[in-house]
């Protein structure tokens, strides 16, 4: 890749890192069930990444919307958070991964995409990964569905991912995807779906199997010890959440047979079978995106 510019990026290190891997993150409408911001919070926090660096929120934010946040020290002297983009760096087993976190940019999203393009350029990155959430017609006492595409042929292949067939609105992982793509970066995105009548409720679940998903494509041990006590609290809150409602016990249990059924259809390998079919899935993140505009 060409040099790109990174006028917007706070450098805080200048670690040494050997050909890493990009995964990408940010919290808002593509953070469905906080799943993919726990994600990569729980990768950042288990890995114990460094700090690398902050993208400016000022040219990119709408405060309005996205608010800064006062703290007090123990001093109760106050201090302004604003909500910045961070990104950090790990060397793991089998890679080096920068991974880059914060909510989802309101305005130039092309210049934000090249700030990104520039940190990924800089260290000479060799594969970006976004991670999100949709909402879906998925229930929660089963494996998580999970859909990946891609638009480079060899991680297609590789990876056994889609290729996305979506015409419509996007949100910023599209673009920041299609900046990365221009750049001769290969680029694949992870969406799980979390059950639409949960949505209020974080979903380590989600997280789960958005984390396992990309270490698998990078080659390294995931960490889900952190998550996997959260995954079963998840499920007693949900069903309590619902269990006083006979129309939501009764959609629950329509959404379980169908799951069930589309799992059966794989005898061959049932721990593995998705829970809804993949297109069905796709069509889930299609109409999803359509929504947003």
């Amino acid at each position: 890749m060409s040099a790109v510019r990174t006028e917007q990026v706070r450098w805080l290190a200048e670690p040494t890192l050997d050909r890493p891997v990009l995964i990408a993150g940010f919290t808002g409408w593509n953070d469905a069930g906080d799943a993919a911001s726990t994600a990569l919070t729980s990768m950042i926090e288990s890995w114990d990444a460094d700090v690398l660096a902050e993208i400016d929120p000022e040219p990119f934010t709408d405060f309005a919307t996205v608010r800064p946040q006062v703290r007090l020290d123990e001093d109760r002297n106050r201090s302004i958070v604003w909500p910045t983009v961070g990104v950090w760096s790990a060397s793991l087993p089998g890679t080096d991964v920068i991974l880059l976190l914060g909510p989802e940019p309101a305005l130039r999203w092309r210049l934000f995409s090249e700030q990104v393009t520039g940190i990924a350029d800089r260290f000479e990155a060799t594969m970006a990964i976004s991670v999100g959430a949709l909402l879906a017609d998925v229930p929660h006492s089963r494996p998580v569905p999970l859909i990946g595409t891609a638009s480079d042929n060899s991680l297609i292949e590789r990876f056994d991912l889609q290729r996305s067939q979506y015409e419509g609105p996007t949100g910023i992982v599209g673009v920041l995807h299609d900046a990365l793509h221009q750049a001769g970066l290969p680029t694949a995105s992870l969406w799980a779906a979390v059950p639409g009548y949960a949505a209020q409720v974080p979903s380590p679940k989600a997280a789960m199997a958005l984390v396992d998903r990309a270490c698998s494509m990078i080659g390294t041990p995931p960490p889900l010890s952190r998550l996997s006590s959260d995954a079963t609290e998840y499920d007693a809150r949900v069903a309590a959440l619902i269990g006083d409602d006979d129309d939501m016990v009764e959609y629950l249990s329509r959404l379980e047979q169908m799951a069930d059924e589309n799992d059966a259809t794989d005898e061959s390998d049932l721990s593995s079978a998705p829970p809804i079919d993949p297109d069905e899935l796709m069509n889930e993140v299609e109409q999803f995106l359509r929504d947003q505009d």
